[in-house]
């Protein structure tokens, strides 16, 4: 959702749930992290557990540097078999593609 102020993602630890949700400001993205108790409940059921604010830039590379090490560690093939899903290959190639136009761009004030 490239360009949009709000995004969220889940992931299910059941019967836990950790919510990630950004807000985008110009160059900033605040970050929070709750922990929910059931993955459907809203988000005022939750705790926050982490929260930060950082350049779109800075989250960027953390994410993908993250992924890279995951790929490197287990392969395409043992990702799946640990999470049961396939490595989220397009969408990773999607976020540093977006990531690299984004940091070609000059900074434009605000």
């Amino acid at each position: 959702m490239l360009g949009e102020e709000q995004a969220r993602a889940q992931f299910e630890a059941e019967p836990t749930a950790f919510r990630w949700i950004f807000y985008r400001g110009g160059n900033d993205v605040w970050v929070r992290l709750l922990q929910l108790p059931d993955g459907r409940r809203h988000d005022n059921a939750g705790t926050e557990i982490w929260s930060s604010r950082q350049t779109i830039d800075t989250l960027a590379r953390a994410v993908i540097r993250c992924f890279d090490n995951v790929a490197r560690r287990y392969d395409e093939g043992g990702y799946h078999g640990k999470w049961g899903a396939p490595f989220p290959r397009l969408e990773l190639e999607a976020l540093r593609t977006a990531w690299r136009n984004h940091t070609a761009v000059p900074s434009q004030p605000e």
